[in-house]
């Protein structure tokens, strides 16, 4: 394991692991990683993100724990949460918080709060409080890289390796856009018309149920892999499109439950960079986010 990933230190401890605000951007360096968040005061998560040894960037499209669609079984609030309008500052521990208000497209609020645990550990505390009743209602969040062509989900069963359970590869052959579900209930929401809204409605292949809310993107040229994590009571999905598709995405959709008016929740995702990462490297590292608060 790369000494990176051995470190379990608050942001706030640790030296380098800060934002820095540039006028409605956010800078830092970690010594691992260096970026921007908020680029161009745009809510497009983590973009440019630069691994500081080799200058290759990582980043892709729309960033990483980029918030995406907002989305019911009948109704798609907004385009994407990127062009929602949105204020952001930085915290006393060097974290950022990023709000989105109410307005006539989202009867919501969103507040989302980007902190560097380690050198090359970002996490992600999503809370929402809707201003209305929503019905099954989830936030679809987006990580787009550079690189990275070949993704896998955490699965329960995986048929291409006996029915085991361990991470399974995005081919072509399996369709163009895969979602691994967490069970029953996550596999009727992508039926229920959410994915045929518009603007880039998706046909989605129902995939083999997850183990565990985990993905892994791994960029052969430099090494590198890209974990992506979720709590399993609130992520109950994963989807991606196939290995070679130029989207080089990761999705994890939240929540996907009913809310009443004012009701507020909160959850958490984590991005992870590291270099030659096995499976049972991976699992280790889900384990400890959900050991940590």
């Amino acid at each position: 394991m790369n000494p990176t990933s051995q470190q379990h230190q608050p942001a706030a401890s640790a030296a380098g692991l800060s934002f820095t605000a540039a006028g409605p951007e956010f800078h830092f360096d970690t010594g691992f990683l260096k970026g921007t968040l908020h680029p161009e005061g745009m809510s497009s998560g983590l973009i440019p993100l630069t691994h500081s040894a080799t200058g290759t960037e990582l980043a892709g499209m729309f960033g990483l724990l980029s918030p995406y669609r907002l989305l019911t079984p009948d109704v798609r609030f907004g385009t994407a949460a990127w062009d929602w309008p949105s204020t952001a500052a930085v915290q006393q521990d060097g974290s950022v918080r990023v709000d989105w208000r109410p307005d006539e497209e989202h009867p919501l609020e969103m507040t989302a709060v980007y902190r560097w645990r380690e050198r090359n550990v970002a996490d992600l505390r999503l809370t929402v409080r809707p201003h209305k009743n929503l019905h099954h209602f989830e936030v679809f969040l987006a990580s787009y890289f550079n690189g990275f062509p070949v993704t896998s989900a955490c699965v329960a069963a995986n048929p291409d390796d006996g029915g085991r359970r361990g991470f399974m590869e995005a081919p072509a052959a399996n369709g163009g856009w895969q979602a691994f579900p967490r069970d029953e209930a996550a596999t009727a929401l992508f039926a229920d018309g959410r994915w045929t809204l518009e603007p880039h409605p998706l046909p989605w292949v129902i995939m083999p149920r997850l183990a565990a809310p985990l993905a892994m993107r791994r960029d052969p040229d430099t090494g590198l892999a890209a974990l992506l994590m979720g709590r399993p009571e609130d992520c109950f999905a994963i989807s991606m499109p196939e290995n070679e598709d130029y989207h080089r995405s990761v999705y994890l959709s939240l929540f996907g439950r009913d809310f009443q008016a004012g009701e507020e929740a909160t959850t958490r995702a984590r991005l992870v960079i590291d270099a030659g990462l096995s499976a049972e490297q991976a699992m280790a590292l889900f384990d400890a986010f959900l050991r940590d608060e």
